[in-house]
């Protein structure tokens, strides 16, 4: 685990993050994954942050026992989203409009439904009192 300190280059907060690594910061930051949770901006950066040097008191046991924390938590979030996947319709990027279309129109459909929206569109369905709800959603490396 590695924690930075980004910047949000539109409304300039400040703010800290943990990602798994390095890797993984890059990976969310080229899909477009990573925003300012106060603008919804997607130009967040690294700021300069000074290093952490390492304490030779340093309890390793304690660090194994964030990584075990770290990988359950991943378990439970890939159980949910195969729960998703097998019960629930993917609509992609239409999923402000097809929860609109559900809530204005009745629009009758066997299953839910769950797909990407921006921030934006999630304040405004839940101003127009539609139901949404935001969960973690990690890449699976064996899918």
């Amino acid at each position: 685990m590695i924690k930075y300190n980004l910047q949000c280059k539109k409304c300039n907060l400040i703010f800290d993050s943990w990602f798994a690594s390095s890797k993984e910061f890059d990976k969310l930051k080229k899909k477009r994954l990573i925003n300012c949770r106060s603008c919804g901006s997607l130009q967040v950066e690294k700021n300069l942050m000074a290093p952490k040097l390492i304490n030779r008191s340093v309890n390793f046991k304690d660090e194994k026992k964030n990584i075990r924390k770290y990988q359950q938590i991943r378990k439970t979030i890939n159980k949910y989203q195969k729960f998703i996947k097998n019960n629930f319709d993917y609509v992609g990027e239409n999923f402000a409009y097809e929860a609109r279309s559900i809530h204005y129109n009745n629009k009758k459909r066997d299953k839910g439904i769950y797909g990407t929206a921006s921030k934006k569109d999630i304040k405004e369905l839940k101003e127009e009192g539609i139901d949404t709800h935001l969960i973690p959603w990690v890449e699976n490396k064996n899918n």
